[in-house]
């Protein structure tokens, strides 16, 4: 039997990168860009330079999942290259941010999708969504694949039907619309508040780096990991600028500015209320497959993590089909933790923060790599791919350092109180 019958093929691996990147962000952030930037080539711009990140980003992954062998991700990279306590932070960044911020940010997206129904989908509605969703995820490996699988479905064939339809349909003369095709975009792209609304466009687009936290699994990885990647974000892009485009062809700046369920307004504008509300249910329904996939990949990183930490251990228990069950409420718990005591904006602005400057640091070790370690460029000029990443990453977090103070130190909090937990679990190992 040949050792490939276990390992995907680029067309899975393009699939994961499109399930995992396509979620809240899209659906969600237009009305907090639209409160300072409104101009519509402004707008496409973000989301075309966001898409240019993720993939040069993706790149650099894809070098970096190839040398270091087998899954992990930024864990090997950091630890490997710069210190154990880089590789601590990004685990524990992980288990408090970078997994369960997006369960949170969906969960609660989801129920304010519902609120088309007149009735207070509350914070009280996102919680209970979030534990459902983890326990359809802890009987058995093929019990989650089926679940995840289906929901997956469900997204994908929802955005090209919504783009088709949102394409499709001439707009409403009464609403009016959001398109400013002017020359005031010259004036925005300067702007401070063009830098923060990239961390919206930077968070939509996480997700990019998801094939490499499994290259061990991918056949061919020369060759598939950068064919998945490629095909993955360019899908992703194309669609993300026509989800865009068909939020400002039906609803005016006024109706969408500040809001979050931007789409919902959108779709009511354009099917009329009935079919509007059926709309909203299907971006609900296709949030359960973004809250599944973090729950699914988070709860095997923290696993890993614990083993090898004397604090964590109880979270590397698994049930008797190898599911790691405490790994999976414990993400639960902590996304239940983080919607009680945040806004949406609030939560979505410091998660954002954080997940953009681990990635920057991950990215900076391709750095490290020899020529004769890269496998799939070979040729120097490789290093453009690192360089853009970090020069946008530098722009974009020092804007929203300055701009968005009081989000931003709550997440460099979070990283201080890793630290601090890694010197004690450091001293505790040690003692045992």
């Amino acid at each position: 039997m040949s050792t490939h019958s276990h390992q995907i093929g680029w067309k899975t691996a393009a699939a994961i990168v499109v399930s995992n990147m396509i979620g809240t962000g899209i659906f969600t952030t237009l009305g907090f860009q639209l409160s300072d930037i409104t101009n519509t080539y402004s707008i496409f711009l973000l989301w075309v330079i966001g898409g240019i990140l993720a993939l040069v980003g993706a790149f650099c992954y894809a070098e970096l999942g190839s040398h270091f062998k087998g899954n992990g991700g930024d864990f090997i990279y950091l630890k490997e290259t710069y210190h154990p306590v880089f590789g601590y932070l990004i685990s524990w960044i992980s288990l408090i941010i970078g997994f369960s911020s997006p369960v949170a940010l969906a969960a609660l997206a989801m129920s304010k999708y519902l609120s088309v129904f007149n009735y207070s989908f509350g914070n009280g509605f996102a919680i209970i969504a979030i534990f459902l969703i983890a326990m359809a995820l802890s009987f058995s490996l093929k019990t989650s694949s089926r679940f995840h699988n289906f929901f997956t479905f469900v997204k994908v064939i929802f955005i090209i039907f919504l783009i088709i339809l949102g394409v499709g349909l001439s707009e409403s003369p009464q609403i009016g619309n959001s398109l400013n095709f002017s020359n005031s975009w010259q004036k925005e792209i300067l702007l401070p508040a063009f830098a923060t609304s990239m961390v919206f466009v930077t968070y939509s687009y996480t997700g990019w780096n998801s094939a490499s936290y499994i290259a061990g699994e991918i056949k061919d990885v020369q060759k598939n990991l950068p064919k998945s990647l490629i095909i993955g974000t360019v899908f992703v892009t194309v669609s993300y600028l026509l989800v865009n485009y068909i939020m400002l062809k039906h609803a005016p700046v006024s109706q969408l500015a500040g809001k979050e369920d931007v789409m919902g307004e959108a779709a009511v504008n354009m099917l009329g209320l009935s079919f509007g509300k059926i709309v909203n249910i299907f971006i609900a329904l296709q949030l359960i497959a973004t809250v599944s996939g973090y729950l699914w990949v988070g709860s095997r990183l923290t696993q890993a993590f614990a083993r090898e930490s004397y604090i964590w251990k109880p979270l590397s228990f698994g049930n008797k089909k190898g599911i790691p069950v405490i790994a999976i409420f414990a993400h639960a718990v902590i996304a239940a933790i983080i919607i009680l005591t945040g806004s949406f904006k609030e939560i979505f602005v410091y998660t954002a923060f954080i997940l953009q400057l681990f990635a920057s640091l991950a990215i900076s070790t391709v750095y490290f790599l020899k020529k004769e370690d890269r496998k799939i460029f070979k040729s120097n000029t490789f290093y453009i791919f690192p360089t853009v990443f970090l020069l946008f990453s530098v722009y974009i977090l020092y804007f929203t350092l300055v701009h968005n103070l009081k989000e931003s130190l709550i997440g460099l909090g979070i990283v201080a109180v890793g630290i601090i937990l890694y010197l004690i679990d450091r001293k505790l190992s040690e003692k045992s």
